[in-house]
């Protein structure tokens, strides 16, 4: 057994790179929902000037600031009910599934990320209660699972990740102590950024009385919810009217119509008595389809809203919140995911669901807000924001005042090499962009045995368990078995196996959702992608050459010799290879040859067997230069103090914090703004000069500790 403190920070570690990594899924390092971030992180990096072509990061050692835990036991017993598998009853409100523990998640607004993935429901497991651990148990098994699974996990070097852009000495500092020490905010299409200001919900004649939350008894919902999933063999419901008035009949029809979608309701005497009797309409097809005959037609199909939320992903949050409105996730509509370790706020659009009904989530929901309220004709498409704003403070930093300048002067001006994130890649000993390689290649047994064979690293015991039974039976049927959760990438892949047979790999990882399948060879373009954009800046530097490639509109087209001077750095663009795109007409181009040719792929012939796993390719930036950059070093002397307040500290009318002349600690808060698909960590790596592998900070935590 570890020393408490050890444990600790070997636990609290996860809480650096998941909440700055442009990535969407399931949250792989996720602690339990917690009211502040579990604990802090502090870099004593001490890294040398390096030169734009360096290549080595000199390493310094990293301390862990004290556990902070805070929370309500019975609103974090609420939200753990929420987050069970969501009604696995057929007809129930199934979501989509997401990655396992090796499956990377997708990229998060939070950081930028904003391409057009499909919405899809989240991977929702009560960890705690399907592995039987205690909350002290747990945390003993988190963090030495955490401390071995990182002996095998990547770093920078392995993913392409090894240059910075500036010269100035790194510095330290504590980065989310508090979760309101990262906060980002989306900007809308129209450059707008999102505030949740307004609780108030607008008035309309066609709402029905707040009566219809409280109507109904918990025996009531309950039946009539088991009714609405098909999961009982009763085909109504019967409500008795105790206080018979037409006001009263009334207020049940609505509640039952608005509370449960898909159901009708009729009025019938029985003996004497006056029941509601509730009914299915129209079949499963209802849930999905909210009745449209309840809708005022004067108003907008769709209600539009700012979430709020802390210490929840996208679509988690979405699954709570159709869990609650007793819908599918599906009708829920965003310009795009947000992370989880981070207080975000984001509009959020949903099909026919009163602003009245959303805004009575706000009195039972923990770690949520909604608001600014409105109705509109459209849904959010993925994709429409422009990006997302980020206020993020660096606690006890080391700087001085000159280094902290140079630091944000040359983010400012220079900007960061857009690397794809740590988190991208997955966080066990088999990568993701592993197994998208293997894909690409046609190599279907391959991608069965890297996703299910037992592997170095520690991770949750059933799939310890499920990968042992595979590798000794190679029975899915078996494997399955030892699995409480199904819907994790191993069970869906196994499930598959056992409907497809062995010898129909393609079939049974196609059971997959695509957007998790499609993540896999996302990866590995990502992985093709930072290596050459290194291998570019180590050619040429930070400067634009004939043979580079530029955007015009959408279309990329070279620099030619007499024109670089018209061009700099940052219009620069590079390929994710692809079918479509076109390479540089310098060296890099026959790297990225050399690279693919060593994977066994044709760089020629991206095309493959299966249309889905066909790449198209892209381009990206190389360099991003952050809009709306500011900062300011206050001093304070209380660390559990929040250094600004967030838009529910300011509905609440808190105070704005009161700084010390001279205090004990210093910290640096930055303000700045990054388009989508960018990665707020590599923004603040190129601030600190720190490698931002989880699997290096965890060894420099350990030595230290030694």
């Amino acid at each position: 057994m570890l020393p408490g403190a050890l444990r600790r920070l070997l636990r609290v570690t996860l809480a650096w790179v998941a909440p700055l990594c442009s990535e969407r899924g399931s949250g792989l390092l996720a602690t339990p929902p917690r009211s502040r971030a579990p604990g802090s992180l502090k870099c004593l990096l001490g890294v040398s000037n390096m030169e734009v072509t360096g290549t080595s990061l000199k390493r310094g050692y990293l301390v862990v600031e004290g556990d902070d835990c805070v929370g309500r036991a019975e609103e974090v017993k609420k939200q753990k009910i929420s987050e069970c598998c969501l009604l696995k009853a057929e007809g129930g409100l199934d979501s989509d599934c997401l990655p396992s523990s090796e499956t990377e998640p997708q990229p998060r607004e939070d950081v930028g990320a904003g391409k057009g993935e499909k919405n899809s429901g989240a991977q929702l497991e009560a960890e705690e209660e399907e592995d039987g651990f205690s909350e002290e148990g747990e945390e003993e098994e988190e963090a030495e699972s955490f401390a071995e699974m990182m002996k095998h996990g990547l770093t920078e070097l392995d993913v392409g990740i090894t240059k910075f852009v500036s010269s100035h000495q790194g510095f330290s500092g504590i980065l989310k102590e508090r979760y309101s020490d990262f906060v980002v905010h989306e900007i809308g299409k129209d450059g707008r950024i999102s505030h949740l200001d307004d609780l108030s919900v607008p008035v309309d004649e066609e709402d029905p009385s707040e009566d219809v939350f409280t109507v109904l008894t918990t025996e009531e919902k309950q039946q009539l919810e088991e009714l609405q999933l098909f999961k009982n063999k009763e085909t109504s419901v019967a409500i008795e009217v105790i206080e018979d008035t037409k006001e009263k009949r009334t207020v049940i029809h609505q509640a039952i119509k608005s509370l449960f979608p898909g159901l009708e309701t009729k009025t019938e005497d029985r003996e004497g008595r006056r029941y509601i009797v509730a009914y299915h309409a129209a079949g499963k097809k209802a849930l999905a389809n909210p009745r449209k005959h309840s809708w005022p037609k004067s108003r907008g199909s769709y209600c539009h809203f700012v979430l709020y939320k802390e210490n929840k992903d996208t679509m988690d949050a979405i699954n709570v919140l159709s869990k609650y409105l007793r819908v599918k996730p599906n009708i829920f509509s965003y310009m795009g995911t947000k992370d989880k370790r981070a207080i975000t706020v984001q509009e959020i659009a949903v099909l026919k669901i009163s602003a009245q009904r959303l805004a009575h989530l706000n009195k039972c929901l923990m770690n949520f807000k909604l608001g600014n309220f409105s109705y509109q004709k459209n849904p959010l498409k993925l994709g429409e924001l422009q990006g997302n704003h980020f206020t993020v403070v660096l606690r006890n930093i080391t700087g001085t005042d000159d280094q902290v300048q140079q630091a944000m002067n040359s983010l400012k001006d220079i900007g960061f090499i857009n690397y794809y994130g740590m988190q991208r890649f997955g966080t066990t000993a088999v990568p993701t962009y592993q197994v998208g390689r293997a894909i690409l290649q046609n190599s279907w047994t391959e991608v069965m045995d890297l996703i299910l064979k037992p592997r170095s690293g520690a991770e949750k015991g059933y799939l310890v368990k499920c990968r042992e039974e595979w590798a000794k039976t190679k029975d899915p049927a078996a494997a399955l078995k030892k699995l409480p959760v199904k819907r994790c990438v191993e069970g869906q892949l196994l499930r598959g196996l056992s409907k497809y047979g062995m010898k129909n790999i393609v079939s049974a990882f196609g059971i997959i959702p695509r957007n998790n399948r499609l993540m896999y060879i996302h990866s590995y373009q990502s992985y093709v992608w930072n290596n050459m954009v290194s291998r570019r800046l180590e050619d040429y530097g930070l400067k634009p050459v004939a043979g580079d490639l530029v955007l015009k509109g959408a279309t990329a087209t070279y620099i030619e010799e007499e024109d670089v001077h018209n061009y700099s750095i940052h219009d620069v663009v590079m390929p994710l290879p692809g079918f479509d795109v076109i390479y540089p007409k310098h060296k890099i181009s026959e790297a990225y040859r050399e690279m693919l040719t060593a994977d066994n792929l044709d760089i020629d012939n991206m095309r493959h067997k299966i249309r889905d796993y066909s790449l198209s390719g892209a381009y990206r930036k190389i360099i991003i230069r952050p809009q709306n950059v500011s900062w300011e070093v206050v001093a304070y002397n209380d660390p559990k103090i929040p250094l600004f307040n967030t838009d529910v500290d300011n509905l609440e009318g808190k105070p704005p914090p009161v700084f010390a002349s001279e205090g004990k600690y210093r910290a640096l808060k930055m303000d700045f703004s990054l388009p989508p698909s960018t990665y707020a960590t590599m923004a603040i790596r190129e601030v600190l000069k720190m490698d931002t592998s989880i699997k290096n900070q965890t060894q420099l935590n350990t030595t230290w500790l030694r």
